[in-house]
């Protein structure tokens, strides 16, 4: 199928190609297939038709996360209080999205372009580690979706055709599946470290053969509920940008580039790649 080339555009790798002004395949294919007039086009105008099409008739997993990044994290909360994290492993399963602030909600994002096959197993997952999970998806899937999850303490929001999300069931806590190892699995050692220094003031002095499965053991005696308080506040630590920065960053660009870690001399390359012209 040929659209499934529009699932290689929004990625880091191709747009730091580009940014380096190394003419990618994969950009050269999109303009030639959907876009029009793209020699009269800067860079920027022709990510926005790109863009503009895959809305209509291409919703993939970016345009989705690109959306909850716009509508929530910009339109509701914001950079300062607000950190969203994507693709983190849980248990065995990877969530597409959490928007972490006073409280964090996992967003597993099932497209027009997605099966529900996995689903359940996914959102028991999830609960492992997160009390709020909620399932957006397309119109078409809502009846589907309450089914399975009406009245219960799963989320389901809609992506709808007017590109917005709709919250059409909230999600309720659920704490009673939290798992220290599942938790523990996320955190990364400098993480796990600050939890265990915070708690008990200092940390370990064994060998680096058993430090892990020592930390282990101090992490899985804190109170849950103190705990998971110590678990957001390291995850809220993660994706932090320049607010000023960011405003720069075009709508169409703003999930791949707060997730990208790229440095300020690389944005001032990405301004320059979407002013000019793609026809030289």
């Amino acid at each position: 199928m040929r659209s499934l080339v529009l699932n290689r555009f929004f990625t880091q790798y191709i747009f730091k190609e580009l940014i380096n002004m190394n003419m990618n395949s994969v950009y050269k294919t999109i303009i030639n297939d959907y876009v029009k007039d793209s020699d009269k086009k800067s860079n920027s105008e022709i990510i926005k038709d790109i863009y503009s099409y895959m809305l209509k008739y291409y919703r993939n997993e970016y345009i989705y996360q690109n959306t909850i990044i716009n509508k929530l994290l910009l339109g509701k909360h914001s950079l300062n209080t607000t950190t969203a994290l994507t693709q983190i492993p849980i248990s065995k399963s990877k969530a597409d999205f959490i928007l972490i602030n006073g409280k964090a909600v996992v967003y597993e994002i099932k497209s027009e372009l997605d099966t529900l096959e996995r689903l359940d197993k996914q959102i028991k997952d999830y609960y492992k580690a997160f009390k709020y999970v909620t399932v957006i998806s397309c119109e078409e899937n809502f009846n589907k979706l309450y089914d399975l999850y009406g009245n219960t303490k799963v989320g389901i929001s809609i992506f709808t055709k007017r590109n917005t999300i709709s919250n059409r069931q909230a999600p309720i806590c659920e704490e009673n599946y939290l798992d220290y190892k599942v938790i523990y699995d996320v955190l990364n050692k400098k993480e796990i470290d600050e939890i265990l220094l915070n708690y008990y003031k200092k940390l370990p002095t064994v060998s680096i053969v058993f430090y892990y499965k020592v930390c282990y053991e101090l992490f899985k005696q804190i109170p849950m509920n103190v705990l998971y308080t110590m678990f957001l506040k390291q995850l809220k630590k993660r994706n932090k940008i320049d607010e000023n920065i960011f405003s720069k960053i075009p709508y169409e660009l703003k999930s791949l580039i707060y997730f990208a870690k790229i440095s300020s001399k690389d944005i001032l390359k990405l301004e320059k790649f979407l002013n000019s012209n793609y026809g030289g």
